[in-house]
């Protein structure tokens, strides 16, 4: 049920569109983000959903990525989102409990358990041979008696059917229809998603696959229009990761968060299914002389985890923006160059994503922001 919003007591939910975030499975290590940095960040009451990133397709099965992290982690009472500590009897730890509080505290928010991932795509085609066993095996887990209550439904993320990421799929392109249909089939009224390619170039990623087919099982499908751009081209040239808008001499036609949306628009996807995807981190190159984009780079900008990404909240700091470019962010601070959304370019894409009639929107991932949420927030004021 809906909070009381007359009720002090009740914490406030947000408006009717989707605000989507992942929560990585690993962040809790040396990341060291916890379920409860949602509430104190003030970001609780302003999500609609949480993406569990992620589990792992492995012989034609759902299977758990971490099973330590997801289940048996203990927390002390000032790391846990209820202020009290696990014991080390109760069935029950690690994130998944903690998700359990958050649901308890904020009953608004839904939690997907996410499959697949960049790095865990490569199963998919595998367990595509028998479609009814995969959605099985996934409903098992998710529904799984030891974490009842945590999950209200599982989002799919293939990189990429009938298309190449890690390991190349040629299944033709209405796998990923025949995929959500056999989810749905055994998932009945709980949420089934997916997160899709933003590859709108001629004959790329999103002409392979019948996403219109696709859509008519998913309640909403999270469009992945970010890394379109980065240092794993090390020398160049310097250009946004997530442009809204095509500007003048943009590398390649079709990456682009719009020209992505119409296409799938223009296959038959319903607007009102389709969420605009958010990066709270940046891509960057180092090398670069020139501030405008376009520039020539000697390789990837040295990041905390890894090399030509950053979280926003570092970037913020270490390099302010220092110029706009087709509705997105860049800044040239030293010899590096690096692209990101702000909470004001973010004002402009939510306003796209109300104009445009879209479900709403979705970023990667909730421990790049601020320690106050303010990029969340941004997405909240632009989404209501």
């Amino acid at each position: 049920t809906d909070p009381d919003p007359t009720d002090p007591e009740q914490p406030t939910s947000p408006g009717d569109h989707v605000n989507l975030g992942y929560f990585t499975e690993w962040g809790t290590y040396d990341r060291e983000y916890l379920v409860k940095n949602i509430v104190t960040s003030g970001s609780a009451e302003k999500l609609t959903h949480i993406n569990y990133a992620f589990g792992d397709v492995r012989n034609g099965e759902c299977v758990m990525g971490d099973s330590y992290a997801a289940l048996e982690r203990s927390y002390t009472a000032e790391e846990s989102v209820s202020g009290e500590a696990d014991a080390w009897d109760q069935p029950l730890r690690g994130n998944f409990n903690q998700l359990l509080q958050l649901k308890e505290e904020f009953p608004h928010i839904q939690v997907l358990w996410s499959f697949g991932g960049w790095t865990w795509s490569g199963g998919f085609g595998e367990a595509m041979e028998d479609p009814e066993r995969f959605a099985q095996s996934c409903f098992d887990l998710v529904n799984d008696p030891q974490w009842e209550g945590v999950f209200d439904g599982i989002d799919l993320d293939w990189e990429y059917p009938n298309g190449c990421g890690l390991e190349c799929d040629s299944s033709g392109p209405r796998i990923f229809g025949d995929m959500m249909s056999s989810f749905r089939d055994v998932f009945g009224d709980q949420l089934v998603t997916a997160a899709i390619t933003a590859d709108a170039s001629e004959g790329g990623k999103i002409d392979a696959v019948d996403y219109a087919y696709g859509a008519e099982n998913a309640d909403y499908i999270a469009v992945m229009t970010y890394d379109f751009f980065g240092a794993f081209a090390p020398q160049g040239p310097t250009a946004p990761h997530s442009a809204l808008t095509p500007y003048d001499g943009i590398p390649q036609e079709g990456f682009t968060s719009d020209e992505a949306i119409q296409k799938l628009v223009a296959q038959g996807v319903p607007r009102e299914k389709l969420l605009l995807g958010i990066g709270f981190y940046g891509r960057g190159w180092t090398g670069v002389t020139q501030s405008e984009p376009g520039g020539s780079a000697t390789g990837a900008a040295p990041g905390t985890y890894e090399a030509g990404i950053e979280d926003y909240k570092v970037l913020k700091e270490i390099c302010p923006v220092t110029g706009f470019v087709g509705g997105t962010a860049y800044a040239h601070c030293g010899d590096d160059w690096w692209s990101y959304d702000t909470p004001e370019t973010i004002l402009t894409k939510m306003a796209y994503a109300q104009d445009q009639g879209l479900g709403g929107a979705f970023f990667w991932e909730l421990h790049g922001d601020t320690a106050d949420g303010e990029l969340i927030a941004a997405m909240d004021e632009g989404l209501r």
